[in-house]
């Protein structure tokens, strides 16, 4: 019996972010679970499906610079994070909680 290699390829958030329905799930999900480091990933998936270095560069940072603060490492800014967020169409709403 011969064996053989199946190919398979790093799962990619930034691939399956295909409409602003996604986008708000994924931020709702994240913040509804104080997931700060899924809500990173989820915002570094968008910003690299509109394309890095055009976003970095409308807001007066390197590309390398946003990927750092967007890593599970980083820590960016508030004023970055709405900055991003404004340029991919978004803004932050705030709500009262609701107690259970």
């Amino acid at each position: 019996m011969t064996k053989t290699k199946e190919k398979t390829s790093a799962w990619d958030m930034a691939e399956f972010i295909n409409t602003k329905e996604d986008v708000i799930a994924l931020f709702t999900v994240a913040l509804d679970e104080n997931d700060i480091d899924f809500l990173k990933s989820g915002i570094n998936a968008l910003a690299r499906s509109k394309g890095m270095t055009a976003i970095a560069r409308e807001l007066g940072v390197t590309r390398e610079g946003l990927y750092k603060s967007l890593s599970l490492n980083g820590n960016p800014s508030f004023i970055t994070m709405i900055k991003l967020l404004d340029n991919l169409g978004f803004r932050l709403k705030i709500e009262q909680k609701v107690s259970a």
